[in-house]
């Protein structure tokens, strides 16, 4: 094991990981930062401030900003009008998607033998059908974003990959862990190698993986998801020599999370180190500028920047955007999106994602039979067992929750993720496990008959009422079927149950698959936030063959009566209908 990460998988000396250098800043003058991006996208030329900064550039950059600067100085108060910007943009990008050839994944087929254990005949074709997506996701980089590149904001990545779908047409970090687990039980081994080949790839470029496959991700990354992927491609091919070529790698990964995001507490004279998302650029995220900038009209510049950090403290954390991460002038956790302040929040899934990996990083060591390193990873998770059970548990109301920073005290609002420790199995004792189904039903999260909300407070962000995410579904699920008690078994199924009737609902009524649904509406796509719900979708897709593998000998898709007017001829296309 590296030297410096037994540095950092000590307590005592974590202080003196956590300054460690960062990766640079995005340095793009044109996708990142500067005078085009600002005239273009305060233009609002189109719809989705993300189009812009996926275009593809026809000159150089050099020959591109002298360009502009000449229509700028040709223009009053240096301002393009907004005619001759589209006319700039037509003479000087492409339009988003060029960076890309059309591939279809060499290793699908059409009959993957999970669909077997489907006994609901309309499931199963179902479930075809999503397996059938897989081939309409893949995307493979032209060799040109290699050879140029300048020219894009796309980040080259050697392999092909599934990517989720709609305005996200690049590869998403925690995304593809769940696309990756559906790929794998579509027998696409392959490509799922190939898309973790490419993370790895990304970290011993950066040091970690950013957001998504963009330049202007660079500087902040997704839930820590590659060891999980990892595991679960070790587990489909038992291949020792792909795990012992990608564990340095892995634990460079898990170095940055404890290098750059991670806090040291003191709670009644003890010290405990648990991790947070955290981003130090301060200036709009280029793919939602205006969003952005609009937000933070009439603060001074030192609180402009700071909202902004954490606008992508919040990105970095996956949920963008929820009330998860308001915390007030009085610091409680209430306000509006203007209040977001994530990097003040230990999360709970975090910390129990990174205890999952660490275990995980255990057990890796432990099979290629370097006993002394397992057992540094061992440590370090039951560090970190200790202070969530110190700083995030509670015992009266019998769930983990998020710390507050600045009150040092707990936020008790529900949300999914605090019974993230149930998923990754990090807590000491079973009675907790079972405090939290309780916990659970005493929520009031479990009223909804098409999945388990976000929250329960209806922000009008999309990580809060009434959404549901796919994501959210899935940890909830195989958290409660690996607890021993049949009370808890039952309900993990119903709620698949519920999830698969929603998705199942949705699809016969737009022949789509969403990124989120509404847990009110039988088959009603989510919405919310800063863009319309987007189709595609790879994480759904995962989650719902996961599912369907799982619980297929009895889950159903509610029988003829219930589906009879939703099986007519679609006439109109799912995209047609959601405008």
């Amino acid at each position: 094991m590296h030297k410096s990460l037994f540095l950092c998988l000590s307590t005592v000396a974590l202080y003196a990981c956590v300054y460690a250098a960062l990766p640079p800043p995005c340095d793009s003058e044109i996708f990142c930062t500067g005078p085009i991006l600002h005239q273009v996208q305060t233009a609002k030329l189109f719809d989705d401030d993300k189009y812009f900064v996926d275009m593809k550039l026809r000159e150089t950059p050099d020959v591109v900003l002298s360009a502009f600067r000449n229509l700028s100085n040709e223009s009053p108060n240096n301002t393009v009008p907004p005619a001759k910007l589209q006319e700039f943009l037509s003479n000087y990008f492409e339009k988003p998607g060029t960076e890309f050839e059309s591939w279809t994944p060499p290793d699908w087929h059409t009959e993957p033998k999970f669909l077997g254990g489907i006994a609901d005949q309309q499931l199963r074709n179902w479930a075809a059908q999503i397996h059938n997506l897989w081939k309409s996701l893949g995307r493979k980089i032209r060799t040109g974003v290699k050879d140029h590149p300048e020219l894009y904001s796309q980040i080259y990545t050697p392999h092909p990959v599934v990517v989720p779908g709609g305005r996200f047409r690049e590869l998403y970090y925690w995304d593809s862990y769940w696309v990756i687990n559906g790929l794998l039980l579509s027998e696409m081994t392959d490509t799922a190698h190939g898309m973790i080949q490419n993370f790895l790839y990304l970290v011993n470029r950066y040091g970690f993986i950013p957001n998504g496959g963009r330049i202007y991700y660079e500087r902040r990354s997704q839930p820590p998801f590659l060891t999980l992927m990892v595991d679960s491609y070790y587990r489909a091919t038992m291949d020792k020599e792909f795990l012992r070529g990608a564990l340095p790698t892995l634990e460079q990964e898990y170095r940055f999370w404890m290098q750059n995001r991670s806090v040291a507490v003191t709670l009644n004279g003890a010290q405990h180190v648990l991790n947070r998302y955290h981003v130090q650029v301060g200036s709009p995220r280029p793919e939602s500028y205006t969003d952005d900038l609009e937000l933070a009209e009439g603060l001074t510049e030192d609180r402009k920047e700071q909202l902004w950090m954490e606008l992508k403290a919040g990105a970095e954390s996956g949920w963008d955007f929820t009330s998860r991460w308001y915390v007030d002038r009085d610091g409680q956790n209430n306000g509006t999106l203007g209040d977001t302040r994530t990097s003040q929040i230990l999360p709970t899934d975090l910390n129990a994602l990174l205890c999952l990996t660490e275990k995980t990083l255990a057990s890796f060591h432990r099979i290629l039979g370097d006993g002394d390193s397992a057992a540094q990873y061992d440590q370090a998770a039951a560090r970190r067992l200790e202070a969530i059970e110190s700083l995030l548990w509670d015992a009266e109301r019998g769930a983990w929750f998020d710390f507050n920073l600045v009150t040092h005290s707990k936020h008790f609002e529900f949300y999914p993720s605090n019974l993230a420790p149930v998923w990754a199995q990090c807590y000491s004792g079973p009675q907790m496990g079972e405090k939290a189904v309780q916990y659970l039903k005493s929520s009031g999260a479990l009223q909804f008959p098409n999945g388990v909300p976000t929250s329960l407070r209806e922000s009008g962000q999309q990580w809060d009422y009434p959404n549901a995410w796919p994501p959210l579904q899935h940890m909830f699920i195989e958290g409660l079927s690996k607890l021993p008690s049949e009370d808890a078994k039952q309900l993990a199924f119903d709620l698949a149950q519920r999830w698969i009737k929603t998705n199942w609902l949705a699809y016969m009524k737009y022949e789509a698959m969403f990124e989120k649904y509404d847990v009110n509406g039988d088959g009603k796509p989510g919405g919310g936030g800063e863009y319309e719900v987007q189709l595609g979708f790879g994480w759904t897709n995962g989650v719902a063959l996961q599912l369907l593998d799982q619980y297929g000998a009895t889950l159903t898709s509610g029988g003829s009566r219930v589906l009879s007017g939703l099986l007519l001829p679609l006439v109109i296309s799912a995209t047609v209908m959601l405008q």
